[in-house]
């Protein structure tokens, strides 16, 4: 039996690191597609460009959500939690095709969603389809669920400690040790699998920052009370669009493009990057990665939490396809880098540079709006 948790669990690992690879590489091709190919033809039309792109996306993954798999709708993540809850980790097999479609040209065509929550689901159907098809019992199928999900996160930050983690916290919600040795060979084999095909190692570059003072944990502490009140806004809020847009009459497939509409609407008024490309657009890697190097002001950093909160919540609360994990760190880079500028201009010779402190900012968001603070 031990034999056959770990092959099983090599196996989704594998598959799992496969999907991830081709995962971004679709979401990469729908938004070479929609803004090098169509929006370079589009550009006569000034800025509505960025207003058209974003509806066609949603007429597109709508109906392809509403007629296929309605569990594809949203962030991913919870849909998982719930098929190991309520009905032993089984998730049909479909849903790892149409989540994949769906989430691709949802951030492709420039919705506010995170890449990360979708390879968590697709790793799961994933792993929940061997299960299945090996007649396993109820508990080794979750445990194949938790397998796939780590190797999702895995493969996407190449970190195979936080997918395992991840897993177990947020998937299964206990940290047990008869779960662990399965979900660490899949998360490993997953990472493996994404680097042979992937050679950038991480997904971020970081400098290399260091505790100034003491004092500085004064100032930190204050940073995770900051971004708690955060999350909890954040989240609320999420929640609030979700039930302001199940209360509008329209057909389901239908309300993503009045979104997608809508969302385009904030991508010409936010700012851009030097392409023209909005920075609330996407999973916003690029925009992050500025903020940890201290490359952008305060006013563009608050400008881009305001509307990075307004963006997402736009488009999952209208039924797109994405994730939360993205658009946490986001918000928490930006949170924190505005703390950190402020800190540092008041007590410049006991805080270290901005970019530290959007660091910290980053896992305190995420911790506080999915309750994963390991």
């Amino acid at each position: 039996e031990s034999g056959i948790i770990m092959v099983t669990a090599l196996v989704v690992g594998a598959g799992a690191g496969l999907g991830a690879v081709f995962f971004r590489w679709l979401i990469e091709s729908v938004q070479t597609l929609a803004y090098r190919g169509l929006g370079y033809h589009m550009q006569g039309t000034s800025h509505y460009y960025l207003l058209i792109i974003p509806a066609i996306g949603a007429a597109i993954y709508g109906p392809l959500i509403y007629r296929f798999a309605r569990e594809a709708k949203g962030h991913g993540v919870p849909e998982v939690m719930e098929a190991v809850a309520l009905h032993g980790g089984r998730i049909r097999p479909r849903v790892a095709v149409i989540k994949s479609l769906a989430s691709a040209i949802c951030i492709g065509t420039g919705g506010s969603v995170g890449r990360e929550g979708p390879i968590a689901q697709i790793g799961s159907a994933l792993g929940s389809t061997v299960g299945q098809l090996l007649h396993l019992s109820d508990e080794r199928v979750r445990n194949l669920v938790a397998c796939g999900a780590a190797g999702g996160i895995a493969a996407t930050f190449n970190a195979p400690i936080a997918g395992s983690i991840f897993a177990l916290e947020v998937i299964l919600g206990r940290l047990e040790v008869t779960y662990f040795g399965a979900v660490v060979i899949s998360s490993v084999t997953a990472a493996v699998v994404a680097h042979a095909f992937e050679k950038s190692t991480f997904a971020f570059a970081i400098p290399q920052y260091a505790l100034i003072s003491p004092w500085e944990l004064v100032f930190y502490t204050l940073l995770g009370v900051l971004t708690a009140i955060g999350a909890m806004g954040f989240t609320r809020l999420l929640f609030a669009s979700e039930d302001l847009w199940d209360r509008v009459r329209l057909p389901e497939y239908i309300k993503p493009i009045l979104g997608g509409l809508l969302l385009g609407i904030v991508g010409i008024l936010t700012f851009k990057a030097a392409d023209g490309f909005p920075r609330v657009f996407g999973v916003g890697y690029n925009s992050i990665g500025d903020v940890l190097f201290g490359r952008l002001t305060p006013e563009v950093v608050l400008g881009l939490l305001i509307f990075k909160m307004l963006a997402t919540v736009l488009t999952l609360g209208a039924g797109g396809s994405g994730g939360i994990f993205a658009p946490s760190l986001f918000m928490g880079a930006m949170l924190g880098s505005v703390f950190g500028q402020i800190a540092h201009h008041l007590f410049p010779s006991v805080t270290a540079p901005t970019g530290a402190y959007a660091l910290v900012g980053m896992a305190a968001f995420f911790s506080g709006a999915a309750h994963a603070p390991v």
